[in-house]
């Protein structure tokens, strides 16, 4: 957890979404100081700011609605505020019911909940200048009107880059296809770029989706891009088997073919280029695609040869998928959205997003991590509105808003949280009021340095809380100097009220945590369950469903990521139970991996041999998988299995189709894939549980 506090994450804010972030902060202060209505100038570049982080990345119509939402609600926390201040009992109240309600908002995403904890803040700032209600109108309205100005700087460049968020979301995946294609991965990592292709895949089939031509042709290449993604994995790992020194090398020489088509893609779709380049290098993956051809007939041995025969269909497929890409990135965007012919593809069950009102009703319950949260963030904030106001405290809203801002819904996050915002806030007091004190006396000077910091807030905020926190703490210093307020006389009560609000909110989660162990218990099984049900699509369903449960399992994969990263940061960690479920979601990405390449054999040969054989061995990984999955969730002992002899005669089965059968490849590439399932089912059950092992599996 300590580590944490120094780690410097990857910078993920574009520098120009930073630069109109902070040109609509200082612009408003620009125009009051040069007008002589500071005082409105200060209110909307508020406004502006506490708005600043609902512009995320996503199709322009999403953002929209993030960016007004989080002007309605910085607007209507500003206005409850301010009517509210000079009633010690009913602002109690209200913070109580705006952590609750913003708390509770997690459940929805992380721009939701930070939208949530930004009323927070607003509702304890704006109460420090109590009004009544024809002039609490006008700061709330100013605040308003600082959120609709964030939005149209962000959204700005809709007409003239329409399909920006599209391109780039593309390029980012194949240009992880290309470092994936470079650096094969471990098979007991989870596949390269969910993350990115779960964005792309989001961006072009969810709520906000546009219905347009062009964005059908992104839709094709996203598709695309999975398809590739696929062979890469099943090529990867296939090259990890071969023992022949030449194929190893021919692998290898395709691979490092494609891995500049990947990127000479990811640069045309960046910069809504052609093709050019891409279709050039495409060219030279014929050559080593022929060589591994040639070492098919080469070689006398029978399962060498074989396992080469499996590699060559599945570099074949990489290959037809990049020639589709390459042509198909020519049709996508507005400049080809004339001529390019898609079928709309239908919304994947997987991705459509669900009522938010009945995510939220799902949530009111003690069992919920958000709702936990809530109550703990409701109860916390009000107790700080409590004791600032009982006590009154100078410049007493920095309690409840640092509780606001350090309380997370894990251990880990609010200990982080709340050390870098100390100590960032403590370096930012400091440093500001010496620069307000030696350099900075003039109001245009000390606006130069607002702007300065403010492109330093929206850019570092990620790579350390701490760096952003001093720089969003020198804002607010050099803001309220503008307004009047001494920065040398606030700086004491500022970094006493700091400090407290962190250990309010660390107190708070140790006497009330929530315990990640069970969770994370139940989310490996989710996972297991999903993987399961993407095997059973690929065995039983029509192609059309594929796509649909392997994005559930990959969100069921993250889902137990994340649950794994919020065990390992509690206060109190079992070591062996975070062993055990490392490995566990280790073996775990094994079957997903083996599944994946069961379905490029499926989508290359389409076709089974021996079907109703291969069917009945997958109802008994169903069953297996399902058993482990009750075990993992109920803790309870695993029955012995013995998947392994029954994989051995269906292998016979497959490997008596004959060479000149039209199905012969494919039984090949069916029996080394089902193969590679087993293998990970089996030791996922010796994980899971030693003694479930039947003597033959664990002999073999």
């Amino acid at each position: 957890m300590f580590a944490g506090l120094i780690e410097l994450k990857r910078r993920d804010v574009p520098w120009r979404v930073a630069l109109r972030n902070t040109v609509a902060v200082v612009m408003p202060l620009a125009i009051g100081l040069g007008s002589g209505y500071l005082a409105a100038g200060i209110a909307v570049a508020i406004g502006a700011l506490n708005t600043m982080f609902s512009d995320q990345p996503g199709p322009y119509r999403l953002r929209a609605r993030r960016l007004l939402f989080a002007t309605a609600a910085a607007g209507l926390s500003a206005l409850v505020g301010a009517l509210l201040g000079d009633v010690a009992w009913a602002l109690t109240l209200a913070a109580l019911t705006w952590g609750i309600g913003g708390g509770l908002l997690v459940a929805l995403g992380p721009e939701a909940g930070r939208t949530g904890m930004i009323s927070m803040v607003l509702l304890v700032v704006m109460a420090a200048d109590p009004a009544p209600m024809p002039d609490a109108l006008v700061p709330a309205g100013l605040i308003v009107t600082g959120g609709l100005l964030q939005t149209v700087f962000a959204l700005a460049a809709w007409p003239l880059q329409r399909y920006r968020p599209e391109r780039h979301a593309l390029a980012s995946v194949f240009s992880e296809l290309s470092t994936m294609a470079r650096s094969p991965s471990d098979p007991t990592q989870a596949p390269p770029s969910t993350a990115t292709i779960q964005f792309a895949q989001d961006l072009l089939h969810g709520a906000h989706r546009s219905r347009s031509v062009a964005v059908q042709s992104f839709r094709i290449l996203a598709a695309v891009a999975e398809r590739a993604r696929i062979e890469l994995l099943a090529l990867g790992d296939l090259r990890s088997q071969l023992r022949e020194p030449r194929a190893d090398k021919a692998v290898g020489e395709i691979l490092q073919r494609a891995a500049p088509i990947l990127a000479a893609l990811a640069v045309a779709l960046r910069s809504a280029s052609v093709t050019a380049d891409a279709q050039r290098l495409l060219e030279g993956i014929d050559e080593p695609l022929q060589s591994l051809a040639g070492l098919i007939t080469a070689t006398g041995d029978r399962a060498g040869q074989r396992l080469l025969k499996v590699a060559h269909a599945r570099a074949n497929g990489l290959a037809a998928q990049l020639r589709s890409a390459v042509r198909n990135a020519n049709f996508a965007g507005s400049a080809g959205e004339t001529r390019a012919q898609a079928i709309e593809s239908a919304l994947p069950e997987a991705l459509r997003q669900a009522n938010p009102w009945a995510i939220l009703r799902a949530n009111l319950s003690l069992t919920s991590m958000a709702f936990r949260h809530a109550l703990r963030c409701g109860v916390c904030i009000a107790a700080a509105v409590a004791v600032e106001r009982g006590f009154q405290l100078p410049h007493g809203y920095w309690l409840p808003m640092t509780t606001a801002i350090v309380l997370k819904p894990d251990f880990a996050g609010t200990f982080s949280f709340g050390m870098l915002r100390v100590a960032g806030t403590l370096i930012g007091l400091l440093l500001a009021t010496a620069l307000l004190h030696v350099a900075f006396n003039g109001e245009w000077e000390r606006l130069f340095l607002l702007a300065a910091l403010c492109f330093g807030f929206r850019m570092l905020a990620t790579v350390n809380y701490a760096v952003g926190t001093a720089a969003l703490t020198g804002l607010i210093v050099i803001l309220q100097a503008f307004d009047g307020e001494a920065p040398a006389v606030t700086m004491l009560p500022r970094a006493i009220e700091t400090v407290l609000g962190s250990l309010l909110a660390l107190a708070a989660y140790a006497l009330w945590p929530t315990r990640e162990a069970r969770k994370a218990d139940s989310f490996l099984a989710d996972m297991i369950e999903a993987y399961r049900n993407y095997l059973d699509a690929l065995l039983n369903a029509p192609a059309d469903a594929w796509a649909d449960t392997r994005l559930i399992a990959r969100a069921s994969r993250t889902n137990a990521q994340a649950s794994l990263d919020r065990l390992s940061g509690e206060l109190r960690r079992d070591r062996d139970r975070i062993a055990r479920a490392e490995t566990v979601f280790a073996n775990g990405n094994r079957i997903a991996r083996a599944c994946m390449a069961l379905e490029a054999v499926l989508i290359d040969e389409q076709c089974m041999p021996q079907r109703e054989a291969i069917r009945a061995f997958g109802t008994r990984m169903h069953e297996a998988l399902t058993a482990m999955a009750a075990s993992i969730r109920n803790r309870s002992p695993l029955a012995p299995l013995d998947l392994r002899g029954d994989e051995r005669v269906l292998a016979a089965r497959l490997d008596g189709v004959a060479d000149d059968d039209p199905q012969s490849r494919a039984a090949i590439a069916l029996a080394h894939a089902i193969d590679r399932i087993t293998e990970g089912i089996d030791t996922l059950a010796h994980v899971i549980d030693p003694s479930a092992m039947h003597d033959h599996d664990r002999s073999t």
